[in-house]
Parts: structure tokens; sequence; C-alpha cells
């Protein structure tokens, strides 16, 4: 992907992980079991995480930096694993979508850790 689908993938996820996050606090609360909404607002914080990271991703790869793209696959990869599971198994009642959520989180994991691979090898 080109680093304006990368600004605009992060950009367009952080604007739902803040829709999320209201829904949470204002449209669920009172709905859902202290618990469940917790694990909601966990879901909503990561994705907003990881979306700044995606336009972190884009600045670095519009930069020339390479070997971002891998971060910025793991990093949507991650949201959709980790902060999708949440919603869905908060949302939906769906219990064995937690078995998919520490996918997501390795997902996470390594795509920081590839980020910084990147950041290390670049040689201006």
């Amino acid at each position: 992907m080109s680093w304006r689908s990368w600004l605009v993938a992060g950009a367009l996820l952080a604007a739902v992980a803040v829709a999320a996050g209201a829904f949470g606090a204002h449209g669920l609360r009172g709905r859902l079991s202290p618990g469940d909404l917790a694990t909601f607002e966990t879901a909503a914080r990561y994705q907003i995480y990881h979306a700044l990271g995606l336009i972190a991703v884009a600045l670095l790869a519009e930069r020339g930096v390479g070997g971002v793209a891998s971060a910025g696959w793991l990093f949507l990869t991650g949201i959709l694993l980790f902060s999708g599971s949440l919603y869905l198994l908060t949302l939906a009642g769906l219990r064995w979508m937690g078995a998919i959520t520490p996918f997501g989180g390795v997902a996470f994991i390594v795509g920081w850790v590839l980020l910084a691979v990147a950041g290390w090898r670049h040689n201006p």
C-alpha cells in the first residue's frame, strides 16, 4: 500500500475507535455488565493506539523508511483480531471470540517490533 493508503486507513480506523468509545461510554453503559463494558473500552483503546501506529507507518513510508509496510499489515490484522473479537464478544455475546483475541495481541507486538527494526535499519 502507498503511504497515503496507510494514512487514510489509520485516520478512518481512529475515527471508528472514537465513535466506538463514545458509543461504549454513552450507549452501552447500563446495557453491558461492568466487565463487558471494560472489555469494550479496551477494544476501542487498543484500536486507537494502533490506528495511530498506522499513521506513523504512513509518515515513515512517505519518508522512504523501508520495511514499515509489514508493521502496518500487522497493526491492521491486530485491530481486526484483537479489537474485532472483543467487540463481538461483548456486543454479540460470542464468548468463544475470546480465544482469537491473543492472536491480535501478538500481531500488535510483532508489528511494533518490526516498526522498531525498520527504524533502526533506516539509513537516511
